[in-house]
């Protein structure tokens, strides 16, 4: 748990370290933390998983799950076990998304986060609330709370990285089954996406660039004909041209 006065003594000691070389009391020493945005589908909505902040600053607001990083770690293992620590999320895809650095972004001191984002189907998770969560909910990407820190901007940013991800690679496995209909995966476009596709133009353009292949199982699709089920050719991220 990183608190209010473990903060000052990093600070004092950082700032005693210093003061018999002068060329560096003109610089500033930040702490360094992570944070992360995860997506979901669900309900037929683009989601986003927040925490309740259980302490100060932000007590009581929603949150991306995050914190600082120990000494030693990777930005991507600080990544994992807060995910972990906070929400009980682990063994998910991370991809890094970008730096946030604002002065004042942290009333506590000058903190530096190195931003992450991920896909996951919500149906593969158990949530449950833990370290500096009291609380842990899936939301509506468009009509969010009003968030910690400067979270708002790192989830919008995310959001528009995601929109150009999927539009030149195959980033939308994470979020369906292994089998699927094209009318799933065009809803998972439509939702990110924020528009309406064409579905004849959609089917020629995903169907063509190959990044599904047909398999030999049908799935009932409300009371029309059963539906053709697809799989991704590869569950990995691979590139592919701009639909």
């Amino acid at each position: 748990m990183v608190t209010d006065s473990f903060i000052d003594q990093i600070q004092a000691s950082k700032k005693e370290s210093s003061q018999g070389d002068t060329s560096l009391a003109t610089y500033e020493t930040p702490l360094v933390t992570v944070d992360i945005v995860v997506f979901t589908i669900d309900d037929g909505m683009l989601k986003v998983l927040l925490i309740r902040r259980k302490r100060q600053p932000f007590q009581h607001m929603w949150a991306i799950p995050g914190g600082f990083i120990r000494t030693g770690e990777t930005l991507e293992e600080a990544a994992e076990r807060r995910l972990h620590e906070e929400t009980s999320v682990k063994d998910i895809y991370l991809e890094q998304l970008y730096s946030f650095g604002s002065p004042n972004r942290d009333p506590r001191a000058r903190v530096i986060t190195v931003a992450y984002y991920a896909l996951i189907r919500a149906d593969l998770l158990h949530l449950e609330a833990k370290a500096n969560a009291e609380d842990v909910r899936w939301f509506d990407v468009t009509t969010l709370p009003e968030l910690g820190f400067d979270h708002s901007d790192i989830v919008n940013l995310a959001w528009d990285r995601l929109k150009e991800q999927l539009k030149d690679s195959n980033i939308s496995f994470q979020l369906l089954s292994e089998k699927f209909t094209l009318t799933e995966l065009q809803r998972v476009y439509e939702l990110i996406l924020e528009k309406k596709l064409d579905k004849r133009n959609f089917r020629k353009k995903i169907l063509s660039s190959g990044i599904v292949i047909e398999t030999e199982e049908t799935k009932m699709d409300g009371y029309h004909r059963p539906a053709q089920l697809y799989a991704f050719k590869e569950r990995q991220k691979v590139l592919m041209y701009e639909l």
